[in-house]
């Protein structure tokens, strides 16, 4: 069967069945894309419904502005709060954060361990040694100057442990 259109685009040879098929085909997978377009649409005007529920223009940009509002507060909190932390790092450093105790028998009396060392160092173990001395007569309290773990002065056995302990070196 010869038709005149078919001809004039140079289809002329094509059986006119092959190309309803085709045609038809052609239209399926449309009205498939067509009815998952429709599924999609109904999915957004349902999330849409639910967003816009109880609103109106003027209301949702209110909710927005305040939003945006707290949003800027928030950032400025958290400068704010950045900044007091960093304060606290920086005063943190010089607080004693190393301990380490000694108790002994200064005198090797029967009172007991009633002496001892204390040393107290910041984290570049810099601090002070306090050695109390207790004996019959009665007790005594001294202090030595730690600079970078080190004292100028010579320390004795249990200032030494004390020291070692502190900055947590083993012995």
């Amino acid at each position: 069967m010869n038709n005149s259109f078919l001809t004039s685009i140079g289809l002329e040879n094509i059986d006119v069945g092959i190309l309803l098929i085709i045609m038809s085909v052609i239209i399926l997978i449309l009205l498939v894309l067509n009815i998952l377009n429709m599924c999609s649409i109904s999915k957004l005007k349902k999330t849409y419904k639910k967003f816009m529920q109880g609103k109106n223009a003027k209301s949702l940009e209110k909710e927005i502005m305040g939003l945006f509002e707290d949003n800027k507060f928030m950032k400025s909190s958290i400068e704010s709060n950045k900044k007091d932390i960093r304060i606290l790092y920086k005063k943190f450093e010089t607080t004693f954060q190393k301990i380490g105790i000694i108790k002994y028998d200064a005198f090797n009396q029967m009172g007991g361990k009633l002496s001892f060392c204390l040393a107290l160092l910041d984290e570049n173990n810099d601090g002070f040694i306090l050695n109390s001395v207790h004996s019959t007569e009665g007790c005594y309290s001294y202090t030595k100057e730690i600079e970078n773990g080190t004292c100028k002065i010579s320390l004795g056995d249990e200032e030494q442990k004390a020291l070692n302990i502190a900055m947590g070196v083993a012995e």
